[in-house]
């Protein structure tokens, strides 16, 4: 029917949520402005808005895991810039984007073009760079 469908969340893992889920996730997107890369589309996402902020990292990188709450903090206070996780290993074509050749590298671009990038576990250094970005 017609009202299941308004429930269904693409992003969802199940497909599907009920209206306690939705307000909580609507909260979540809310508190850590933080979207994760699911598909090798950050090209896209960059065209589409003005100041795109990005923590490259995979999987197995330690420090990556270290700075990931640094860099949701950093997009709680941080309006009108989009921040993006994407793992370096899984998605080429997004990693090209910046010169990735060690991990969490940190990007910034604005209206489409690349500006900065930085390698750091430093909390203090990823802040300049997404200050620098206006």
């Amino acid at each position: 029917s017609n009202s299941l469908k308004k429930l269904q969340n693409p992003n969802s893992k199940t497909g599907f949520i009920g209206f306690w889920n939705l307000d909580f996730e609507f909260l979540k997107i809310t508190k850590d402005m933080v979207q994760e890369l699911d598909q090798d589309n950050l090209q896209d996402i960059i065209n589409n808005n003005d100041t795109v902020v990005v923590q490259y990292s995979a999987t197995w990188c330690g420090n990556c895991r270290i700075m990931k709450p640094k860099f949701k903090k950093l997009a709680s206070e941080n309006d009108g810039k989009v921040f993006v996780i994407a793992d370096a290993e899984k998605f080429p074509e997004s990693r090209k984007l910046a010169k990735v050749d060690n991990l969490p590298t940190f990007a910034t671009f604005k209206k489409g073009d690349f500006i900065n990038q930085v390698q750091t576990n430093k909390f203090e250094v990823l802040k300049e760079l997404v200050d620098n970005v206006n």
